[in-house]
Formats: C-alpha cells, sequence, structure tokens
C-alpha cells in the first residue's frame, strides 16, 4: 500500500486522455503531448519539493527514451543511467525501464537491467490504462524500486560511489 504523501504527489499528476499507442499514427501525437505535459508537472511539483531526482529525453518519435536518475543515500548522490522503449501495445502494456549499469546486481532486475515491476506495478498499470504514463512510471514504478534496492545494494557493496573508492573505511585513516 503506498504511503500518503506517495498518494497526493501521484493525484497531483495529470491522468492522460489518449488511448492511443505509437502504431496509432494520427492519435500518438497527442498521446504524446499528455505525456509531456505529465511529465514536465511531475519534475515541476518534485522541484517544488526539492526532490528533483530524474531527467528524460525522447528520440523525435517518442518511442525509445533515455536519461538519468538519481538517489540519495547518506548524503551522498548515487547516478544511474536509464532507458526504455515505449512497447507497441502501449499504454496497455507498461515499458520496461531499464538500469544497464546495475544489471545482475540485484534478484529483482531482469536481463539487461530491466528493473521488475510485475508484481506491485504490473496490476496497478493494467487497471488505470490509459490514464497512467510515463510520469506515473517514473513516480510509482521506478522511485520505489530504487528506494529499496539501491540501499540494499549500497550495504552488500554491489553499489559504491564514485568519489569513495571499494574497501575504503569511513573515519580518519589508522596508521600502524
Amino acid at each position: 500500500m503506498a504511503d500518503e504523501a506517495t498518494r497526493r504527489a501521484v493525484s497531483q499528476i495529470p491522468l492522460l486522455k489518449t488511448h492511443a499507442g505509437p502504431r496509432e499514427r494520427a492519435l500518438w501525437p497527442q498521446r504524446l503531448k499528455e505525456e509531456y505535459q505529465a511529465l514536465i508537472r511531475f519534475v515541476e511539483q518534485n522541484k517544488a519539493a526539492d526532490n528533483d531526482w530524474f531527467r528524460l529525453e525522447s528520440n523525435p518519435d517518442g518511442t525509445r527514451w533515455t536519461g538519468t536518475c538519481w538517489f540519495v543515500h547518506e548524503l551522498l548522490r548515487y547516478e544511474f543511467r536509464v532507458e526504455f522503449d515505449i512497447p507497441v501495445t502501449y499504454p496497455e502494456t507498461a515499458p520496461e525501464v531499464a538500469v544497464p549499469e546495475l544489471d545482475g546486481k540485484t534478484a529483482k532486475m531482469f536481463r539487461g537491467g530491466k528493473i521488475c515491476l510485475t508484481e506491485h506495478f504490473a496490476p496497478l498499470w493494467a487497471r488505470n490504462v490509459p490514464r497512467f504514463g510515463l510520469a506515473h512510471l517514473m513516480a510509482l514504478g521506478l522511485a520505489p524500486w530504487l528506494a529499496v534496492e539501491i540501499p540494499d545494494l549500497i550495504s552488500k557493496g554491489h553499489v559504491v560511489h564514485k568519489e569513495k573508492p571499494q574497501g575504503s573505511v569511513e573515519g580518519p585513516e589508522l596508521y600502524d
């Protein structure tokens, strides 16, 4: 169950109206416009709450999305590439978000660095077709996944901050 803060944040993301995917050439531009408007609104609301955590951009036809996402843990920012393609059956099928550099580091991931959203997010997406879009994917799919997986990967040493060498110990250096 989502907490109240999550519900409030998601309720401010505009719901989409156009039921079209990339194959519907006549309606796809309208759907893509709605996607951009929802993403812009979500980014604005994140910035207003001092919770800016991702950047996305698409190819010209809106079928391939790339960018970065980041997670702050113990005052250190961990940044990752993120990418996904819009499935041909979109919006019935949610995109599969990939964080390629984490591929193979957690069981909650499929080949190619695709994060596991099947158990929690997929049913929610299915109940909300066509109203949910990419902003909802980020808010209810990627954000919770990062919140659970990144601290765990850090604690296991699978993810190390760029400025902190692997095996280094916090605190003062010790000499014999």
